[in-house]
């Protein structure tokens, strides 16, 4: 490829003055600056050397040992995890589905979803807590976290 031509500007094609078309010729420039060579190159001003910093230690936040847990049923449905109970959903807007009795095993339950475990057939289902009524359970339940 031949650098040393000359290029037009597109912005200037196609223009004219009394009829005639002028194009204004580009030369490419060098704009990185030359040295000779026995001239050094230029060096950067001397700077400080740098001293060494302590390290700071910063204190560990603590864990609070007893901080009230809100009862939400997700956080009540999520301690009785592995309890076999029998939970009601309520689908409004359907009436083929309005209301169904599940039994199953707690496998997670969420802020807006529980998740359970069929026992005889091992199948998992996941169910919106938007459709929760309520639940029945055999045992006794969880209600408080083990470390109050």
């Amino acid at each position: 490829m031949d650098y040393q031509k000359t290029y037009t500007y597109p912005s200037t094609l196609n223009q004219t003055t009394q009829g005639a078309s002028t194009t204004t010729p580009y030369t490419p420039q060098q704009t990185m600056p030359q040295y000779a060579p026995n001239q050094p190159y230029p060096t950067p001003p001397a700077q400080t050397p740098l001293q060494p910093v302590p390290p700071q230690i910063l204190p560990q936040p603590v864990p609070p040992i007893n901080f009230p847990e809100q009862s939400y049923i997700e956080n009540i449905l999520r301690l009785n995890k592995g309890k076999v109970g029998t939970f009601y959903f309520t689908y409004t807007d359907s009436n083929e589905w309005r209301d169904r009795v599940y039994k199953g095993v707690i496998e997670a339950a969420g802020r807006d979803h529980l998740i359970i475990s069929d026992p005889k057939t091992g199948k998992r289902y996941l169910f919106q807590m938007i459709y929760f009524v309520w639940a029945e359970f055999d045992e006794e339940i969880q209600y408080e976290y083990p470390y109050r």
